[in-house]
């Protein structure tokens, strides 16, 4: 049983479904601080003809000090979904295939979610069908675990059962190599690869969010994730 974690980005890269690909449990770390600076829990980059594109999810945070991610409330001034929504039409109209997706961002722009974590996930969870990646998809909030770094990927583990936690390497220097082997759970570090696939608008720019891999491939999504990886002890 593999475990890992991610916090619950928007619209994320390639690699997060990677290390979906390689988990039997995606654990989404809800419940953790927001951090203070830029996150990319609230942006993502998508191309287009000028080239990277930026789009940003406006939240609350002013006068409201130390917030989980879960707690942190989606801010629907100014219209930036209608943006978004255009941004998006006019960046990859042509692809072979946003037609198949165009709806679902018409629909997710459109329901006014209140919090960020329920925008992001209906996101993830829309990106792990259409990628055909079959782990299962737990969030820390669930899972009534009071710790914090560096037990709480320990105890995550525990929870689930788990006899592998799957890291990025470089959380290698975050995490209690002691712990895990005391509790008998093996690490195991993934060396993402970021696919190349044709993109429009010139040069190709990797690790932009997964939807642009989705637009341009299609199918094909899965197959240019799968192999992409090295995992080590």
């Amino acid at each position: 049983m593999i475990v890992s974690v991610y916090q619950p980005y928007f619209a994320p890269f390639p690699g997060f479904f990677s290390k979906a690909l390689c988990s039997d449990f995606l654990v989404l770390m809800d419940s953790v601080q927001f951090p203070r600076g830029t996150t990319w829990l609230t942006r993502n980059r998508f191309k287009n003809d000028q080239g990277t594109l930026w789009m940003t999810i406006p939240v609350w945070k002013k006068g409201l000090g130390l917030q989980k991610i879960n707690e942190v409330r989606i801010c629907h001034e100014r219209h930036w979904a209608k943006k978004h929504l255009a941004s998006l039409k006019s960046a990859y109209a042509k692809t072979p295939f946003f037609e198949d997706h165009v709806t679902f961002f018409e629909k997710i722009f459109s329901e006014g979610f209140e919090r960020l974590i329920e925008l992001n996930l209906r996101i993830i969870e829309y990106l792990m069908e259409h990628l055909q990646i079959p782990a299962k998809i737990k969030l820390l909030s669930n899972l009534d675990i009071e710790t914090g770094e560096p037990r709480l990927s320990v105890e995550i583990c525990k929870k689930l059962g788990a006899t592998q936690f799957l890291a990025q390497t470089g959380a290698r220097k975050y995490l209690d190599q002691e712990e895990f082997e005391k509790a008998g759970i093996a690490i195991r570090f993934l060396y993402p690869r970021p696919p190349v696939y044709p993109q429009l608008w010139g040069r190709f720019i990797p690790n932009l969010s997964a939807f642009d891999l989705l637009f341009n491939c299609g199918p094909k999504s899965h197959g240019l994730l799968s192999g992409k990886e090295r995992i080590s002890s």
